[in-house]
């Protein structure tokens, strides 16, 4: 049986929730915030010092943690992140659907589905709470930054764990489409069923197929059709396919067109890993969560929600 998540004794703010750090309970550290101080080196230590002296740092009770509370009063504190200057992006999230248990919503590129890697006000989970009055809201699944489409969000923890279940359980149908270069080898057969193993590591970019292992990513590839792009690389011999992932892994779908020489249009990281540079909002990664399909939980009934965003370099 898993343990039940701890509750943040703060209030969601500005629709961005506290941070919970982990607190060693020994060490060479007299105070919490002397741990603090060192584990962000990087922060001018009279400023976080100042944090704790405004009483902006608590236990799990809400009772702030002082400069001086030893090393081992609390195992868990939270804080309200600084927030800095984000880059703006320019694209707004759209609502497909909403009722009482369940948001879903039509994600662009470049907006990440959740704060992180220097995004947190330009996050669709931000912005939904914002609009829509709700710091329970929650996504229920991901999409990658650079990837657009749909996205499902509960709305209040009773009935969230209903549809995350879907999730894990692997009842609820996707299809995505996708725009890549038509190899000068030509193409490859399709349709077709890629598995593979992929393995993922805490602070690595990318996935990587491994020969050795039970395979576990899939992916069902069949072809829409081939032609000429017709947006920002308009006349570029293209594929677009549509593909169904029976299965969820990171970057799964791109490191598999990949593995078949159909390596994404405007992909930095498949097949070769590009230096990091600013997103180029005129090329964004040719990748669509198109429709999302299940039965219900709560009710049974079927349901079904269809993006209604293109691929600018998908042929006619």
């Amino acid at each position: 049986m898993g343990r039940t998540p701890l509750r943040s004794p703060l209030p969601v703010r500005d629709g961005v929730g506290a941070t919970r750090l982990k607190v060693p309970r020994t060490g060479p550290w007299p105070t919490i915030a002397a741990y603090v101080a060192e584990r962000f080196g990087h922060v001018d230590p009279e400023r976080l010092l100042g944090r704790f002296d405004r009483g902006e740092v608590v236990d799990i009770t809400g009772a702030p943690i002082a400069r001086d509370t030893p090393l081992g009063a609390a195992e868990f504190v939270w804080y309200y992140r600084e927030l800095g200057v984000e880059k703006a992006i320019p694209f707004d999230v759209e609502i497909v659907h909403q009722d009482s248990d369940l948001v879903v919503v039509d994600k662009p590129h470049f907006l990440p589905t959740t704060p992180g890697g220097g995004y947190v006000q330009n996050s669709a989970l931000v912005r939904l709470r914002v609009a829509l009055g709700n710091p329970d809201l929650t996504p229920i699944h991901r999409l990658d930054r650079v990837t657009a489409g749909l996205v499902m969000f509960s709305v209040r923890p009773e009935t969230r764990g209903a549809y995350q279940s879907m999730f894990a359980d692997r009842t609820v149908e996707k299809v995505y489409e996708a725009v890549s270069a038509l190899p000068v080898t030509g193409l490859p057969e399709l349709p077709r069923i890629v598995r593979s193993r992929l393995s993922s590591e805490k602070g690595r970019l990318r996935v990587a197929e491994e020969v050795d292992g039970e395979p576990n990513a899939e992916t069902a590839i069949e072809l829409i059709r081939t032609g000429e792009s017709r947006g920002t690389d308009a006349g570029l011999p293209v594929v677009h396919t549509l593909l169904r992932p029976r299965t969820g892994r990171m970057h799964q779908l791109r490191a598999h067109l990949a593995g078949l020489g159909l390596g994404i249009l405007n992909d930095r990281f498949y097949p070769v890993l590009e230096d990091e540079s600013p997103d180029d909002f005129d090329r964004p990664l040719q990748l669509l969560a198109r429709e999302l399909r299940f039965a219900d939980p709560l009710t049974g009934a079927p349901r079904a929600f269809r993006t209604a965003r293109a691929l600018q370099e998908a042929p006619r």
